[in-house]
């Protein structure tokens, strides 16, 4: 029965950690964001994200986004500099067409910074990215 059952791999779905001015608060800020860069739109989009590490558990926090258009990328939420300190997850499921894909993007402790980063599909912004 297992043998039956088909997991598709997730491609060109991508999360990235932003470091960017607000204009509000006139602050830099760290933010995640979710990028589409396939050529078909995604549905149902849902993202639990939580933190973790040997002896500390975030409060696990859920959003979710019913259309992310191809080709485009959304903010997922503002992330303090403490939770760098600890590994970081961003379980990411959503529908393309009919079929359901699912994965986990993990940033580990400590590799979110200004040294990792780099330039992002979609976005006019360095970040941090897990593919």
């Amino acid at each position: 029965m297992k043998e039956d059952i088909t997991i598709p791999k997730v491609e060109d779905v991508y999360v990235a950690i932003v470091n960017e001015y607000n204009d509000i608060y006139k602050t830099q800020d760290w933010n995640a964001y979710i990028i589409n860069d396939k050529d078909v739109d995604l549905e149902m989009v849902l993202i639990v994200t939580g933190g973790y590490s040997k002896d500390k558990i975030t409060s696990t926090f859920r959003k979710k986004l019913d259309k992310l258009p191809k080709k485009s990328y959304a903010k997922i939420e503002l992330m303090h500099e403490d939770l760098f300190k600890i590994n970081n997850t961003f379980k990411v499921s959503f529908f393309e067409g009919n079929k359901m894909f699912d994965k986990t993007y993990l940033f580990r402790e400590n590799t979110i910074n200004l040294k990792a980063l780099q330039a992002l599909p979609l976005m006019q912004v360095k970040g941090v990215l897990v593919k």
